[in-house]
C-alpha cells in the first residue's frame, strides 16, 4: 500500500483519530488526505511542539488541552508554537461537535488512546528513505537537527509503544519497493 491510497483503507471509527509514525513515514500525507476526504478537523503536532526538544510536550499538551479537555466536555484548544521567536504563539480553538484527526509523533500512547476512538501508526522501514522525505520537507534545518529529534521519538516509542498501541498499521512502501 502506498500512502497516496492508504487514506482510502481507513474510515475514521469515531470522533477522533490519533495518526503516529516516525519523521518522513507519510503520516501527515496520510492524515491530511483522510481530514479532506472527510471533513475532519486536523491538528498537526509540527504545528505546537515548543522547539527541537517538544516531543514530550507536545504530547502532554495535546492531552490536557485537546483529549482530556473533550473528555470532560471543555472546550478543546491548542496552543501553536512560533518557531521563527522560539516562543509561544497563539491559542486555537477546535470544534468539539466535529470530527478531529490529531497527527504527529507523539499523538499515540496508551493515555492518549484511551480518550480516543482509533490509533492508526504509519510505518515506513526504510530508514534513509523516511530521512530523505523529511529533509526534503523541512530542509537543512531538519538535517541538523535529525539526530536530535529521532531520540525523542525513540524514547516516545520506548515509554509508550505506539505501535503496540495503535489499532491499525498502515505500511508505506518505500519508492525501491514498488
Amino acid at each position: 500500500m502506498s500512502s497516496a491510497d492508504a487514506p482510502r483503507s481507513h474510515q475514521p471509527r469515531g470522533r477522533i483519530t490519533l495518526i503516529d509514525g516516525r519523521s518522513g513515514s507519510g503520516k501527515t500525507t496520510y492524515a491530511t488526505e483522510l481530514a479532506r476526504r472527510t471533513g475532519a478537523q486536523l491538528l498537526s503536532l509540527d504545528d505546537l511542539y515548543p522547539g527541537w526538544d517538544g516531543l514530550e510536550a507536545a504530547e502532554a499538551h495535546v492531552l490536557r488541552h485537546v483529549l482530556r479537555a473533550m473528555d470532560t466536555g471543555e472546550p478543546p484548544r491548542w496552543r501553536a508554537w512560533n518557531w521563527a521567536d522560539a516562543r509561544p504563539g497563539a491559542w486555537h480553538e477546535l470544534d468539539p461537535q466535529r470530527p478531529l484527526i490529531i497527527e504527529g509523533c507523539g499523538a499515540l500512547s496508551p493515555t492518549a488512546r484511551a480518550l480516543a476512538d482509533w490509533g492508526v501508526w504509519v510505518e515506513l522501514a526504510d530508514d534513509s528513505e523516511r530521512r530523505r522525505r523529511a529533509i526534503a520537507r523541512d530542509g537543512e534545518v531538519f538535517a541538523r537537527n535529525w539526530q536530535r529529534w529521532a531520540r525523542q521519538e525513540e524514547r516516545h516509542a520506548a515509554l509508550h509503544d505506539p505501535f503496540g498501541t495503535a489499532d491499525e498499521i498502515v505500511e508505506v512502501l518505500s519508492p525501491s519497493s514498488d
